[in-house]
């Protein structure tokens, strides 16, 4: 079940890491952090190496991020992959991958349901705050890998279709998890997550985002780097 996490034990070579967290002249005769690259940074140090820049959404199209492929051609798209995978009771598998009983906990409130179908599978930083920090200049085939990424628990999550249609396309300015005891959780993966994208952050949402932290342990992220 992926609602406990493992901490991975690879620490990046110090050189790489200062790289990430402090890409300054001093640093530019070490290797920078690349893409398949793995950093482990504790999520404060992680947050202040974002960029911060103002967001955009001109030519947002959600259409623009393909999803729920098979991508290994099993006849379970992305969404029954992470369903299957989160499943405290897994359901069983009927023809065309589809789902019957099993048990799911969502982490977003604190509640058991026992369909699929009052779940949704949120993409932790959604498609719309994605295309604002970066993802616009992206080519369609790494809007797709990103929409559909499966190599990384924290990018796509089962949780109660109430809570992820009430986040919509908000970051942690305007919501958190209605679930105190998750909002910690939350917002480290939310920094893992652009983390991995090399995704920014505006200043409303650095705001947000390092208050929050300030009141939750300084956990270590471990990333492998997309981009």
């Amino acid at each position: 079940m992926r609602l406990i996490r493992t901490v991975r034990a690879a620490v990046l070579a110090s050189s790489v890491l200062a790289a990430l967290i402090t890409p300054t002249p001093a640093t530019a005769s070490a290797a920078p952090a690349a893409p398949g690259d793995t950093v482990t940074v504790p999520v404060r140090e992680a947050l202040q190496a974002l960029p911060v820049k103002d967001e955009g959404r001109a030519g947002y199209e959600r259409s623009k991020f393909r999803h729920w492929t098979d991508a290994n051609h099993d006849g379970c798209n992305t969404r029954a992959e992470v369903l299957k995978t989160e499943a405290v009771d897994a359901p069983a598998q009927g023809a065309n991958c589809v789902l019957t009983g099993g048990l799911w906990y969502s982490v977003y409130d604190d509640a058991y349901f026992d369909s699929a179908r009052q779940l949704d599978v949120d993409h932790l930083v959604p498609l719309a705050e994605a295309w604002d920090s970066g993802a616009s200049a992206w080519t369609a085939k790494e809007r797709e890998a990103y929409a559909n990424d499966l190599d990384d628990p924290r990018a796509l999550i089962a949780v109660s279709a109430a809570s992820n249609r009430s986040k919509a396309d908000q970051d942690p300015s305007t919501w958190l998890p209605p679930y105190e005891g998750y909002r910690c959780q939350y917002v480290t993966d939310w920094v893992a997550d652009k983390t991995r994208y090399q995704l920014a952050i505006d200043p409303t949402e650095q705001a947000a985002l390092s208050e929050t932290l300030s009141r939750c342990p300084n956990e270590p992220i471990t990333v492998t780097l997309a981009r």
